[in-house]
């Protein structure tokens, strides 16, 4: 029997390497000469591919996802079946549940994305219509604005005025999501297509409306467009991103603090690091090109995954509110990415030692001659940094990252 994860990665395709990337994220015609060079490639042997993938699978479903996460960590994960992985790296499903387990969580997911959607779509229609905004739609004091340059504004926009405060706060929000769309990705063939730019906006309005703590911030469209890419299903795509976002908030932010007030500023005592703000942020995306890119969130996901985390995202309990995510034996430890690994064995908490601070360090390593050469005050480091577009290799990034992560622990142990 095979399950719809392998049968799609088959479909999909058969090999590890080789195959040229523009088949799986064209770039426009337009803005194929100004594109940073991509350095990933497929590599047989070590990226993680199709065949690989759906050999790690038991005949019910259950995947040997140890043996997937060294092969990921070597040579991350073939274009074809990105989105798949993502969904078990992210802690969408447990590699524990069989193919039937993870078919009604799946539906399960489906049905409470279309619920969101249905409330979003009832007070304001242009949701689920292919279609989406860039400019307001409501007053500060919920008035509705209508656009006479949109054909069927009435049919598309608010109608009547809107009391309820989050509401009001979210509809104040949208027009943002929309400029900020698109501006999204916009080299890529894929979002010259309207429908697939308001599937974006789609979700992350949906977003906005179901996780009051966050709402909507200016970056959440970076983390989620690879998602609206890999996943063809508007619900799968959501919840790999919703995944995304519990993950980026819990390893990096301070959740009861401001959205601008990051863990690792405490860490380093200092706003001063805020310079760092960008990469976390929207995880490395200005640094690398957009393959590059994915290339390191599945080597950091691999790296940092815990069998634990399927659970963190399913049950509330105290231990999974803070986050923790404790592996109680040796056989649970072997199933933890290296990092993570290391993490568990040293007692180190999982804020003060995500991956990404290290990442960060290891991106000022590459500009530190320079850095040192020229920087006079921080607004020098900062516009050094902002020059970084795309034209650093993610492999030897992370390498860095984890030999000063090394460095790091050994520190510790002598303190």
């Amino acid at each position: 029997m095979v399950g719809c994860e392998g049968f799609r990665a088959m479909l999909l395709g058969k090999s590890g390497g080789g195959e040229e990337l523009g088949a799986f994220y064209p770039i426009r015609p337009e803005c194929q000469e100004d594109a940073p060079r991509t350095r990933f490639k497929p590599r047989a042997g070590k990226t993680l591919s199709p065949r690989r993938w759906h050999a790690a699978f038991s005949e019910d479903g259950h995947l040997d996802f140890a043996k997937v996460l060294r092969r990921i960590q070597r040579g991350g994960i073939h274009p074809a079946i990105k989105g798949l992985v993502w969904e078990f790296l992210l802690g969408c499903y447990d590699p524990n549940s069989t193919f039937e387990d993870r078919n009604q969580i799946r539906q399960r997911r489906r049905d409470q994305y279309t619920i969101w959607k249905a409330e979003c779509t009832n007070l304001v229609p242009v949701i689920g219509s292919g279609k989406f905004v860039t400019t307001s739609i409501i007053t500060e004091d919920g008035q509705p604005i209508i656009d006479p340059s949109t054909s069927n504004a009435q049919e598309w926009h608010v109608n009547n005025a809107v009391s309820d405060k989050k509401a009001i706060q979210w509809m104040l929000v949208l027009h943002q999501i929309g400029l900020d769309v698109v501006r999204t990705d916009r080299t890529l063939v894929f979002y010259e297509s309207e429908t697939n730019q308001a599937k974006l906006w789609d979700i992350l309005a949906v977003y906005a409306w179901v996780d009051n703590d966050i709402g909507y911030v200016q970056g959440m469209n970076d983390i989620c467009s690879p998602m609206v890419i890999l996943l063809e299903n508007e619900a799968d795509a959501f919840w790999c991103f919703d995944r995304a976002m519990q993950r980026l908030v819990q390893r990096n932010f301070n959740r009861g603090a401001s959205s601008t007030e990051y863990a690792f500023t405490k860490e380093l005592d200092g706003g001063e690091y805020l310079f760092a703000f960008r990469m976390l942020m929207v995880l490395f995306r200005r640094e690398f090109t957009f393959v590059d890119a994915l290339y390191l969130w599945e080597l950091m996901w691999a790296m940092e995954y815990n069998p634990n985390a399927f659970s963190l995202y399913e049950e509330s309990s105290a231990a999974t509110e803070k986050g923790v995510l404790t592996v109680s034996s040796d056989e649970l430890l072997k199933q933890c990415g290296k990092f993570e690994k290391k993490n568990v064995k040293t007692g180190s908490s999982t804020q003060q030692s995500a991956l990404a601070v290290f990442l960060v360090a290891s991106v000022l390593e590459t500009k530190n001659k320079r850095i040192l050469k020229e920087a006079k005050g921080l607004d020098d480091v900062v516009q050094i940094l902002a020059e970084i577009t795309g034209d650093l290799d993610a492999r030897k990034v992370c390498n860095e990252a984890l030999k000063i992560h090394s460095k790091y622990l050994s520190k510790a142990k002598t303190q």
